[in-house]
Protein backbone atom coordinates (compact mmCIF):
# COMPACT_ATOMS: atom_id res chain seq x y z
CA UNK A 1 0.00 0.00 0.00
CA UNK A 2 1.27 3.33 -0.98
CA UNK A 3 1.35 6.36 1.13
CA UNK A 4 -2.31 7.49 2.90
CA UNK A 5 -3.85 4.05 1.65
CA UNK A 6 -3.75 4.44 -2.12
CA UNK A 7 -3.44 0.54 -3.14
CA UNK A 8 -0.75 -0.96 -5.29
CA UNK A 9 -1.22 -2.48 -8.18
CA UNK A 10 -0.79 -6.41 -8.53
CA UNK A 11 -0.38 -6.48 -12.55
CA UNK A 12 2.08 -4.41 -14.15
CA UNK A 13 5.26 -2.96 -12.61
CA UNK A 14 4.67 0.37 -13.32
CA UNK A 15 1.10 1.69 -14.07
CA UNK A 16 1.29 4.88 -16.16
CA UNK A 17 1.13 8.05 -14.79
CA UNK A 18 2.69 6.44 -11.60
CA UNK A 19 6.41 8.20 -11.77
CA UNK A 20 9.32 9.01 -10.05
CA UNK A 21 9.47 12.70 -8.90
CA UNK A 22 11.80 12.94 -6.41
CA UNK A 23 15.01 11.62 -6.66
CA UNK A 24 16.50 11.42 -3.31
CA UNK A 25 14.38 8.98 -1.42
CA UNK A 26 14.08 6.86 -4.70
CA UNK A 27 17.63 6.40 -4.84
CA UNK A 28 18.08 5.25 -1.29
CA UNK A 29 15.84 2.31 -2.55
CA UNK A 30 17.09 1.90 -6.06
CA UNK A 31 20.59 3.52 -6.19
CA UNK A 32 20.77 3.68 -10.41
CA UNK A 33 16.78 4.87 -10.58
CA UNK A 34 16.84 8.14 -12.78
CA UNK A 35 20.23 8.15 -13.37
CA UNK A 36 20.74 9.84 -17.11
CA UNK A 37 17.28 11.14 -17.39
CA UNK A 38 16.67 14.79 -17.00
CA UNK A 39 16.11 17.10 -13.75
CA UNK A 40 15.14 20.13 -13.19
CA UNK A 41 17.61 23.18 -12.36
CA UNK A 42 18.57 25.18 -8.93
CA UNK A 43 16.62 24.48 -5.84
CA UNK A 44 14.44 21.73 -7.98
CA UNK A 45 17.81 19.86 -9.33
CA UNK A 46 16.40 16.51 -7.51
CA UNK A 47 13.26 16.58 -9.54
CA UNK A 48 12.83 14.27 -11.91
CA UNK A 49 11.31 16.29 -15.62
CA UNK A 50 7.94 14.71 -16.20
CA UNK A 51 7.98 14.34 -19.24
CA UNK A 52 11.32 14.51 -20.33
CA UNK A 53 11.71 17.24 -22.71
CA UNK A 54 13.17 16.03 -26.35
CA UNK A 55 16.58 17.84 -27.37
CA UNK A 56 14.37 19.31 -29.97
CA UNK A 57 14.61 23.24 -29.41
CA UNK A 58 10.68 23.26 -31.05
CA UNK A 59 9.50 20.85 -28.86
CA UNK A 60 7.48 23.52 -26.06
CA UNK A 61 8.80 21.93 -22.97
CA UNK A 62 12.24 23.54 -24.17
CA UNK A 63 10.64 26.40 -24.84
CA UNK A 64 12.37 29.62 -22.06
CA UNK A 65 10.37 30.28 -19.14
CA UNK A 66 9.88 33.57 -20.19
CA UNK A 67 8.60 32.56 -23.83
CA UNK A 68 6.16 30.12 -21.77
CA UNK A 69 5.00 33.27 -19.21
CA UNK A 70 4.16 35.34 -22.05
CA UNK A 71 2.03 32.47 -24.27
CA UNK A 72 0.57 31.49 -21.10
CA UNK A 73 -0.33 35.27 -20.32
CA UNK A 74 -1.94 36.02 -23.42
CA UNK A 75 -3.77 33.25 -23.90
CA UNK A 76 -5.24 33.93 -20.58
CA UNK A 77 -6.26 37.42 -21.67
CA UNK A 78 -8.52 35.33 -23.79
CA UNK A 79 -9.74 33.60 -21.39
CA UNK A 80 -10.68 36.35 -19.28
CA UNK A 81 -12.56 37.89 -22.57
CA UNK A 82 -13.72 35.05 -24.20
CA UNK A 83 -14.01 32.05 -21.82
CA UNK A 84 -15.10 34.46 -18.12
CA UNK A 85 -16.71 37.70 -19.64
CA UNK A 86 -18.40 36.86 -22.76
CA UNK A 87 -21.06 34.77 -20.89
CA UNK A 88 -22.05 36.97 -17.68
CA UNK A 89 -21.76 40.09 -19.98
CA UNK A 90 -25.16 41.04 -19.87
CA UNK A 91 -25.83 39.03 -16.53
CA UNK A 92 -26.16 42.60 -14.42
CA UNK A 93 -28.22 44.29 -16.82
CA UNK A 94 -30.58 41.39 -17.26
CA UNK A 95 -33.72 43.67 -15.44
CA UNK A 96 -32.89 46.95 -17.73
CA UNK A 97 -32.63 44.82 -21.14
CA UNK A 98 -36.05 43.17 -20.50
CA UNK A 99 -37.57 46.12 -19.81
CA UNK A 100 -35.91 47.96 -23.28
CA UNK A 101 -37.05 44.78 -25.21
CA UNK A 102 -40.32 44.53 -23.30
CA UNK A 103 -39.89 40.39 -22.70
CA UNK A 104 -39.91 38.63 -19.48
CA UNK A 105 -35.97 38.06 -17.98
CA UNK A 106 -36.21 34.81 -18.53
CA UNK A 107 -36.18 35.50 -22.03
CA UNK A 108 -33.22 37.81 -22.08
CA UNK A 109 -31.66 35.08 -19.89
CA UNK A 110 -31.90 32.53 -22.58
CA UNK A 111 -30.08 34.80 -25.17
CA UNK A 112 -27.11 33.80 -22.97
CA UNK A 113 -28.33 30.14 -22.94
CA UNK A 114 -28.46 30.40 -26.58
CA UNK A 115 -24.75 31.15 -26.19
CA UNK A 116 -23.56 28.56 -24.19
CA UNK A 117 -25.46 25.78 -26.01
CA UNK A 118 -23.25 27.18 -29.15
CA UNK A 119 -20.27 26.29 -27.31
CA UNK A 120 -21.40 22.99 -25.75
CA UNK A 121 -21.84 22.00 -29.68
CA UNK A 122 -18.65 23.30 -30.82
CA UNK A 123 -16.39 21.40 -28.72
CA UNK A 124 -15.99 18.35 -29.99
CA UNK A 125 -15.34 19.84 -33.61
CA UNK A 126 -12.78 22.39 -31.45
CA UNK A 127 -10.93 19.20 -29.94
CA UNK A 128 -10.95 17.60 -33.76
CA UNK A 129 -9.45 20.35 -35.13
CA UNK A 130 -6.82 20.74 -32.54
CA UNK A 131 -5.95 17.57 -32.71
CA UNK A 132 -5.17 17.75 -36.24
CA UNK A 133 -4.16 21.10 -37.20
CA UNK A 134 -2.72 22.36 -33.53
CA UNK A 135 -4.20 24.50 -30.97
CA UNK A 136 -3.01 27.65 -32.07
CA UNK A 137 -5.20 27.82 -35.30
CA UNK A 138 -8.31 27.39 -33.29
CA UNK A 139 -7.11 30.28 -30.34
CA UNK A 140 -7.07 32.79 -33.79
CA UNK A 141 -10.08 31.89 -35.21
CA UNK A 142 -11.99 31.83 -32.11
CA UNK A 143 -11.03 35.32 -30.73
CA UNK A 144 -11.61 36.44 -34.63
CA UNK A 145 -15.16 35.24 -33.86
CA UNK A 146 -15.48 37.22 -30.52
CA UNK A 147 -14.23 39.95 -32.60
CA UNK A 148 -17.44 39.60 -34.87
CA UNK A 149 -19.70 38.71 -32.49
CA UNK A 150 -18.95 41.88 -30.65
CA UNK A 151 -18.99 44.26 -33.39
CA UNK A 152 -22.67 43.05 -34.29
CA UNK A 153 -24.11 43.19 -30.70
CA UNK A 154 -22.44 47.09 -29.87
CA UNK A 155 -25.34 47.40 -33.37
CA UNK A 156 -28.09 45.69 -32.07
CA UNK A 157 -31.36 47.57 -31.61
CA UNK A 158 -33.30 44.85 -31.18
CA UNK A 159 -33.90 41.64 -29.50
CA UNK A 160 -33.01 39.27 -32.54
CA UNK A 161 -29.98 40.96 -33.59
CA UNK A 162 -28.36 40.74 -29.69
CA UNK A 163 -29.86 36.98 -29.91
CA UNK A 164 -27.32 36.77 -33.76
CA UNK A 165 -24.46 38.54 -31.31
CA UNK A 166 -24.52 36.38 -28.71
CA UNK A 167 -24.71 33.15 -30.81
CA UNK A 168 -21.68 34.51 -33.01
CA UNK A 169 -19.75 35.46 -29.64
CA UNK A 170 -20.48 31.64 -28.72
CA UNK A 171 -18.45 30.39 -31.30
CA UNK A 172 -15.44 32.30 -29.48
CA UNK A 173 -15.53 30.35 -26.18
CA UNK A 174 -14.19 26.46 -26.34
CA UNK A 175 -11.09 27.25 -27.42
CA UNK A 176 -10.00 29.53 -24.41
CA UNK A 177 -12.42 27.28 -22.24
CA UNK A 178 -10.73 23.88 -22.97
CA UNK A 179 -7.39 23.90 -24.76
CA UNK A 180 -5.60 26.33 -22.26
CA UNK A 181 -5.89 23.70 -19.70
CA UNK A 182 -4.25 21.16 -21.76
CA UNK A 183 -2.06 23.70 -22.85
CA UNK A 184 -0.63 23.26 -19.31
CA UNK A 185 0.35 19.74 -20.04
CA UNK A 186 2.50 20.75 -23.02
CA UNK A 187 4.63 23.25 -21.76
CA UNK A 188 4.97 22.44 -18.17
CA UNK A 189 6.34 19.76 -16.21
CA UNK A 190 3.93 17.81 -13.46
CA UNK A 191 6.03 19.67 -10.73
CA UNK A 192 5.30 23.04 -12.04
CA UNK A 193 1.46 22.54 -13.22
CA UNK A 194 -0.58 22.83 -9.47
CA UNK A 195 0.53 27.19 -9.61
CA UNK A 196 -0.79 27.60 -13.39
CA UNK A 197 -3.96 24.81 -13.37
CA UNK A 198 -5.02 27.17 -10.01
CA UNK A 199 -4.66 30.23 -12.13
CA UNK A 200 -6.67 28.67 -15.08
CA UNK A 201 -9.85 27.68 -13.03
CA UNK A 202 -9.40 30.84 -11.22
CA UNK A 203 -10.06 32.83 -14.79
CA UNK A 204 -12.51 30.42 -15.70
CA UNK A 205 -14.40 29.86 -12.21
CA UNK A 206 -14.28 33.30 -10.77
CA UNK A 207 -12.65 36.38 -12.53
CA UNK A 208 -16.23 36.63 -14.27
CA UNK A 209 -17.29 37.51 -11.09
CA UNK A 210 -14.99 41.11 -11.70
CA UNK A 211 -16.38 41.58 -14.99
CA UNK A 212 -20.10 41.37 -13.11
CA UNK A 213 -18.51 44.25 -11.14
CA UNK A 214 -17.41 46.52 -14.08
CA UNK A 215 -20.46 45.47 -16.54
CA UNK A 216 -23.16 46.55 -13.52
CA UNK A 217 -21.98 49.99 -13.50
CA UNK A 218 -21.36 50.72 -17.12
CA UNK A 219 -25.11 49.38 -17.83
CA UNK A 220 -26.24 51.81 -15.28
CA UNK A 221 -24.51 54.76 -16.22
CA UNK A 222 -23.79 54.10 -19.76
CA UNK A 223 -26.27 51.56 -21.41
CA UNK A 224 -25.56 48.26 -21.96
CA UNK A 225 -24.47 48.67 -25.48
CA UNK A 226 -21.24 50.26 -24.23
CA UNK A 227 -20.82 46.39 -22.70
CA UNK A 228 -19.81 45.64 -26.52
CA UNK A 229 -17.84 49.03 -27.46
CA UNK A 230 -15.91 48.99 -24.86
CA UNK A 231 -15.16 45.17 -25.03
CA UNK A 232 -14.30 45.75 -28.89
CA UNK A 233 -10.43 47.19 -28.84
CA UNK A 234 -9.49 44.57 -26.10
CA UNK A 235 -11.00 41.77 -28.38
CA UNK A 236 -8.89 43.30 -31.46
CA UNK A 237 -5.56 43.43 -29.16
CA UNK A 238 -6.02 40.28 -28.17
CA UNK A 239 -6.08 38.93 -32.12
CA UNK A 240 -2.50 40.42 -32.89
CA UNK A 241 -1.29 38.97 -29.50
CA UNK A 242 -2.06 35.85 -30.25
CA UNK A 243 -0.61 36.06 -33.66
CA UNK A 244 2.60 37.47 -33.07
CA UNK A 245 3.38 35.39 -30.09
CA UNK A 246 1.68 31.96 -29.22
CA UNK A 247 3.30 29.80 -31.35
CA UNK A 248 1.94 26.29 -31.85
CA UNK A 249 2.48 23.83 -28.45
CA UNK A 250 0.64 20.62 -30.09
CA UNK A 251 4.04 18.73 -30.29
CA UNK A 252 4.79 14.63 -31.54
CA UNK A 253 6.86 13.64 -29.13
CA UNK A 254 8.69 10.75 -28.99
CA UNK A 255 7.31 8.31 -27.08
CA UNK A 256 10.77 7.52 -24.87
CA UNK A 257 10.36 10.66 -23.21
CA UNK A 258 6.19 10.37 -22.22
CA UNK A 259 7.59 8.58 -18.46
CA UNK A 260 3.72 9.67 -17.60
CA UNK A 261 2.47 7.52 -20.22
CA UNK A 262 4.25 4.39 -20.98
CA UNK A 263 4.13 1.19 -18.83
CA UNK A 264 7.92 0.79 -18.50
CA UNK A 265 10.01 1.82 -15.26
CA UNK A 266 12.58 4.80 -15.07
CA UNK A 267 15.30 2.09 -15.47
CA UNK A 268 14.24 0.49 -18.86
CA UNK A 269 13.42 4.27 -20.49
CA UNK A 270 17.07 5.40 -18.73
CA UNK A 271 18.20 1.98 -20.27
CA UNK A 272 16.70 3.25 -23.90
CA UNK A 273 18.14 6.11 -24.00
CA UNK A 274 21.32 4.78 -23.27
CA UNK A 275 21.45 2.53 -26.09
CA UNK A 276 19.99 5.52 -28.48
CA UNK A 277 22.88 7.73 -27.70
CA UNK A 278 24.92 4.58 -28.12
CA UNK A 279 23.57 4.15 -31.92
CA UNK A 280 23.34 8.02 -32.74
CA UNK A 281 26.79 7.54 -31.84
CA UNK A 282 28.05 4.52 -34.54
CA UNK A 283 25.49 6.37 -37.24
CA UNK A 284 26.56 9.57 -37.74
CA UNK A 285 24.71 9.85 -41.27
CA UNK A 286 21.85 9.92 -38.85
CA UNK A 287 19.72 13.22 -39.23
CA UNK A 288 20.29 15.88 -36.88
CA UNK A 289 18.38 17.55 -34.49
CA UNK A 290 15.87 20.84 -35.94
CA UNK A 291 17.19 23.83 -35.89
CA UNK A 292 15.19 26.69 -33.77
CA UNK A 293 12.29 27.94 -35.70
CA UNK A 294 12.63 31.71 -36.42
CA UNK A 295 9.89 34.43 -34.85
CA UNK A 296 8.41 34.50 -38.52
CA UNK A 297 8.36 31.15 -38.71
CA UNK A 298 6.36 30.69 -35.66
CA UNK A 299 3.80 32.58 -36.73
CA UNK A 300 2.46 30.46 -39.08
CA UNK A 301 -1.20 29.88 -39.03
CA UNK A 302 -0.81 25.91 -39.72
CA UNK A 303 2.39 24.08 -38.78
CA UNK A 304 1.17 20.61 -40.18
CA UNK A 305 -1.36 18.28 -39.25
CA UNK A 306 -0.55 16.12 -36.05
CA UNK A 307 -3.15 13.45 -36.39
CA UNK A 308 -3.48 11.14 -39.21
CA UNK A 309 -6.91 9.92 -37.57
CA UNK A 310 -10.36 10.21 -39.98
CA UNK A 311 -11.82 13.51 -38.61
CA UNK A 312 -15.02 11.26 -37.46
CA UNK A 313 -12.73 9.60 -35.03
CA UNK A 314 -11.36 12.45 -33.53
CA UNK A 315 -15.05 14.08 -33.48
CA UNK A 316 -16.32 11.28 -31.40
CA UNK A 317 -13.12 10.46 -28.72
CA UNK A 318 -14.20 13.41 -26.75
CA UNK A 319 -17.43 11.30 -25.93
CA UNK A 320 -15.47 7.91 -26.04
CA UNK A 321 -13.20 8.91 -23.26
CA UNK A 322 -16.09 8.72 -20.83
CA UNK A 323 -15.76 5.09 -21.09
CA UNK A 324 -13.05 5.56 -18.69
CA UNK A 325 -15.16 6.08 -14.80
CA UNK A 326 -12.54 8.29 -13.34
CA UNK A 327 -12.85 10.79 -16.47
CA UNK A 328 -16.40 10.61 -16.17
CA UNK A 329 -15.80 11.06 -12.14
CA UNK A 330 -13.98 14.55 -13.44
CA UNK A 331 -16.20 15.77 -16.00
CA UNK A 332 -19.01 15.38 -13.72
CA UNK A 333 -17.73 16.81 -10.45
CA UNK A 334 -15.71 19.84 -12.05
CA UNK A 335 -18.91 20.41 -13.94
CA UNK A 336 -21.27 20.66 -12.00
CA UNK A 337 -19.48 22.47 -9.15
CA UNK A 338 -19.16 25.48 -11.79
CA UNK A 339 -22.42 25.11 -12.74
CA UNK A 340 -23.98 25.81 -9.49
CA UNK A 341 -21.73 28.74 -8.97
CA UNK A 342 -23.42 30.16 -12.62
CA UNK A 343 -26.90 29.09 -11.20
CA UNK A 344 -26.27 32.14 -8.64
CA UNK A 345 -25.19 34.34 -11.41
CA UNK A 346 -28.78 33.59 -13.13
CA UNK A 347 -30.80 34.35 -10.16
CA UNK A 348 -28.40 37.67 -8.40
CA UNK A 349 -30.23 40.24 -10.21
CA UNK A 350 -33.82 38.67 -10.12
CA UNK A 351 -33.62 37.96 -6.33
CA UNK A 352 -31.57 41.21 -5.59
CA UNK A 353 -33.01 43.80 -8.03
CA UNK A 354 -36.51 42.81 -5.95
CA UNK A 355 -38.01 44.12 -2.54
CA UNK A 356 -36.50 44.48 0.02
CA UNK A 357 -33.24 44.99 -1.54
CA UNK A 358 -33.90 47.32 -4.66
CA UNK A 359 -30.27 47.03 -5.77
CA UNK A 360 -29.60 48.67 -9.60
CA UNK A 361 -27.24 46.89 -11.89
CA UNK A 362 -24.49 48.58 -10.48
CA UNK A 363 -25.53 47.39 -7.26
CA UNK A 364 -26.00 43.65 -8.43
CA UNK A 365 -22.52 43.92 -10.08
CA UNK A 366 -20.83 45.11 -6.57
CA UNK A 367 -22.53 42.19 -5.37
CA UNK A 368 -20.31 39.84 -7.21
CA UNK A 369 -17.26 41.21 -5.70
CA UNK A 370 -17.72 38.93 -2.58
CA UNK A 371 -17.38 35.93 -5.01
CA UNK A 372 -14.17 37.27 -6.73
CA UNK A 373 -12.63 38.03 -3.51
CA UNK A 374 -13.58 34.24 -2.23
CA UNK A 375 -12.54 32.99 -5.75
CA UNK A 376 -9.35 34.62 -5.71
CA UNK A 377 -8.39 33.41 -2.56
CA UNK A 378 -9.17 29.88 -3.36
CA UNK A 379 -6.78 30.04 -6.50
CA UNK A 380 -4.12 32.18 -4.41
CA UNK A 381 -4.71 28.92 -1.23
CA UNK A 382 -4.42 26.17 -4.32
CA UNK A 383 -1.29 27.71 -5.99
CA UNK A 384 0.28 27.69 -2.90
CA UNK A 385 -0.40 24.64 -1.33
CA UNK A 386 -1.41 22.06 -4.58
CA UNK A 387 2.47 21.33 -6.25
CA UNK A 388 4.48 21.75 -2.24
CA UNK A 389 1.33 19.39 -1.23
CA UNK A 390 2.24 16.16 -3.75
CA UNK A 391 6.11 16.74 -3.59
CA UNK A 392 5.74 15.89 0.19
CA UNK A 393 3.08 13.03 -0.72
CA UNK A 394 6.09 11.81 -2.78
CA UNK A 395 8.76 12.31 -0.73
CA UNK A 396 6.42 9.87 2.45
CA UNK A 397 6.04 7.63 -0.90
CA UNK A 398 9.79 6.61 -1.54
CA UNK A 399 10.04 9.61 -4.11
CA UNK A 400 7.65 8.14 -6.05
CA UNK A 401 4.34 10.81 -7.52
CA UNK A 402 0.81 8.59 -7.54
CA UNK A 403 -1.58 11.57 -9.30
CA UNK A 404 -4.15 10.51 -6.60
CA UNK A 405 -2.06 13.11 -4.56
CA UNK A 406 -3.68 15.61 -6.55
CA UNK A 407 -7.42 14.61 -4.74
CA UNK A 408 -6.06 15.90 -1.27
CA UNK A 409 -7.19 19.41 -2.41
CA UNK A 410 -10.66 18.34 -2.40
CA UNK A 411 -11.31 18.61 1.11
CA UNK A 412 -11.71 22.16 1.26
CA UNK A 413 -14.36 21.65 -1.53
CA UNK A 414 -16.50 20.97 1.22
CA UNK A 415 -16.93 24.61 1.53
CA UNK A 416 -18.96 24.84 -1.54
CA UNK A 417 -22.01 22.73 -0.04
CA UNK A 418 -22.00 24.69 3.12
CA UNK A 419 -21.94 28.23 1.28
CA UNK A 420 -24.68 26.95 -1.10
CA UNK A 421 -26.65 26.38 1.48
CA UNK A 422 -26.27 29.41 3.51
CA UNK A 423 -26.60 31.32 0.74
CA UNK A 424 -30.18 30.18 -0.14
CA UNK A 425 -31.06 30.43 3.38
CA UNK A 426 -30.04 33.61 3.85
CA UNK A 427 -31.40 34.95 0.99
CA UNK A 428 -34.88 33.55 1.52
CA UNK A 429 -34.91 35.25 5.23
CA UNK A 430 -33.43 38.40 3.29
CA UNK A 431 -30.44 38.94 5.01
CA UNK A 432 -28.34 41.89 4.52
CA UNK A 433 -26.59 41.83 1.20
CA UNK A 434 -23.23 42.02 2.49
CA UNK A 435 -23.59 38.66 4.61
CA UNK A 436 -24.71 36.85 1.67
CA UNK A 437 -22.13 38.45 -0.53
CA UNK A 438 -19.68 36.92 1.84
CA UNK A 439 -21.60 33.47 1.82
CA UNK A 440 -20.88 33.58 -2.04
CA UNK A 441 -17.45 34.01 -1.74
CA UNK A 442 -16.93 31.20 0.61
CA UNK A 443 -18.91 28.73 -1.60
CA UNK A 444 -16.78 29.88 -4.35
CA UNK A 445 -13.86 29.31 -2.60
CA UNK A 446 -15.03 25.12 -1.99
CA UNK A 447 -15.96 25.28 -6.10
CA UNK A 448 -12.21 26.26 -7.16
CA UNK A 449 -10.74 23.86 -4.87
CA UNK A 450 -12.61 21.06 -6.28
CA UNK A 451 -12.29 22.38 -10.04
CA UNK A 452 -8.92 22.54 -9.48
CA UNK A 453 -7.99 19.58 -7.87
CA UNK A 454 -10.08 17.39 -10.17
CA UNK A 455 -8.65 19.11 -13.35
CA UNK A 456 -5.27 18.35 -12.42
CA UNK A 457 -6.18 14.70 -11.51
CA UNK A 458 -7.34 14.13 -15.04
CA UNK A 459 -4.37 16.13 -16.62
CA UNK A 460 -1.32 14.60 -14.70
CA UNK A 461 -3.26 10.53 -14.50
CA UNK A 462 -4.41 10.64 -18.03
CA UNK A 463 -2.31 13.45 -20.45
CA UNK A 464 -3.27 11.23 -23.17
CA UNK A 465 -6.22 11.81 -23.02
CA UNK A 466 -6.12 15.78 -21.35
CA UNK A 467 -7.63 17.14 -24.40
CA UNK A 468 -10.97 15.23 -24.90
CA UNK A 469 -11.29 15.45 -21.28
CA UNK A 470 -11.43 19.20 -20.75
CA UNK A 471 -13.58 19.12 -24.09
CA UNK A 472 -16.17 17.32 -22.95
CA UNK A 473 -16.21 18.48 -19.85
CA UNK A 474 -16.74 22.11 -21.31
CA UNK A 475 -19.65 20.38 -22.88
CA UNK A 476 -21.46 19.25 -20.23
CA UNK A 477 -20.78 22.12 -18.24
CA UNK A 478 -22.13 24.50 -21.08
CA UNK A 479 -25.31 22.09 -21.54
CA UNK A 480 -25.65 22.28 -18.18
CA UNK A 481 -26.18 25.74 -17.57
CA UNK A 482 -28.47 26.17 -20.97
CA UNK A 483 -30.25 23.65 -19.22
CA UNK A 484 -30.24 25.90 -15.78
CA UNK A 485 -31.42 29.20 -17.91
CA UNK A 486 -34.56 27.40 -18.86
CA UNK A 487 -35.50 26.39 -15.10
CA UNK A 488 -33.56 28.05 -12.40
CA UNK A 489 -35.77 31.46 -12.57
CA UNK A 490 -38.73 30.10 -12.53
CA UNK A 491 -37.73 27.78 -10.09
CA UNK A 492 -36.11 30.44 -7.74
CA UNK A 493 -39.68 32.48 -8.31
CA UNK A 494 -41.67 29.76 -7.30
CA UNK A 495 -39.68 27.56 -4.37
CA UNK A 496 -37.59 30.20 -3.83
CA UNK A 497 -33.77 30.38 -3.02
CA UNK A 498 -33.73 28.31 -0.33
CA UNK A 499 -34.93 25.04 -1.76
CA UNK A 500 -33.03 25.72 -4.63
CA UNK A 501 -29.48 25.94 -3.31
CA UNK A 502 -30.53 23.28 -0.54
CA UNK A 503 -30.11 20.96 -3.35
CA UNK A 504 -26.87 22.36 -4.85
CA UNK A 505 -25.39 21.94 -1.65
CA UNK A 506 -26.26 18.83 -1.10
CA UNK A 507 -25.03 17.54 -4.46
CA UNK A 508 -22.07 19.25 -3.59
CA UNK A 509 -21.64 17.58 -0.93
CA UNK A 510 -22.13 14.27 -2.24
CA UNK A 511 -19.70 14.89 -5.06
CA UNK A 512 -16.49 15.79 -2.42
CA UNK A 513 -17.87 12.48 -0.76
CA UNK A 514 -17.56 10.54 -3.79
CA UNK A 515 -13.40 11.51 -3.84
CA UNK A 516 -11.68 8.57 -1.24
CA UNK A 517 -12.94 5.89 -3.44
CA UNK A 518 -11.31 7.10 -6.25
CA UNK A 519 -8.25 7.88 -4.05
CA UNK A 520 -8.04 4.50 -2.50
CA UNK A 521 -8.31 2.74 -6.12
CA UNK A 522 -7.09 5.29 -8.74
CA UNK A 523 -4.34 3.32 -9.35
CA UNK A 524 -5.72 0.16 -9.66
CA UNK A 525 -7.84 1.55 -12.18
CA UNK A 526 -5.00 3.18 -14.21
CA UNK A 527 -3.86 -0.20 -14.25
CA UNK A 528 -6.87 -1.27 -15.68
CA UNK A 529 -7.68 0.65 -18.15
CA UNK A 530 -3.66 0.22 -19.49
CA UNK A 531 -4.56 -3.47 -19.99
CA UNK A 532 -8.16 -3.05 -21.18
CA UNK A 533 -7.92 0.50 -22.84
CA UNK A 534 -11.83 0.57 -24.27
CA UNK A 535 -10.45 2.99 -26.59
CA UNK A 536 -7.96 1.23 -28.59
CA UNK A 537 -10.62 -1.81 -28.90
CA UNK A 538 -12.74 0.60 -30.24
CA UNK A 539 -10.00 2.32 -32.25
CA UNK A 540 -10.40 5.48 -30.99
CA UNK A 541 -7.24 6.82 -30.86
CA UNK A 542 -5.70 10.18 -28.75
CA UNK A 543 -2.68 11.71 -29.39
CA UNK A 544 -0.45 9.82 -27.84
CA UNK A 545 -1.45 6.61 -29.81
CA UNK A 546 -0.63 8.73 -32.92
Amino acid sequence: MGFLGVLEDKHLLHVPATVVLDERPAQENDPGRGEGLKHGTGRHSHIVLVPQPSDDPNDPLNFSPTKKLTMMLIVGMGAILYAATIAPLLSPGLVVIAMEFQRPIGDITVISGYLLLVVGATGPFVSACSRKWGKRPMFLISSLFGLVGTIIGSCANTYDTLLTARIVQGFSISAFESLIISMIGDMYFVHERGYFMAMTQFVLGAASNFSAVICGPITANLGWKYLFHIFIPFAAVECVMLFLFVPETQFNRDRRYELDEISEDGAQVTQEKKESQHIEALEPSRPSIPPAKTFWQQTAVFTGTYSNDNFLQLVIAPFAVCLNVAILWIVIVSGMSVAFYVAQSYVMAQIFSAPPYLLTASGVGYLSMGPFIGGLLGAVFMGVVSDPLIGWASRRNGGVYEPEYRLLCMLPGVLSGLGLMLFGHLCERQASYYVTATVHGIDLFGILCIAIASSAYGIDAYRDMSSEIFIIGMVFKNFVFYGFSYFVNDWTATAGPAQVFYVFGGIAFAMVVSTPPLFIWGKRYRSHWHRHNLLEKLHIKTHAEM
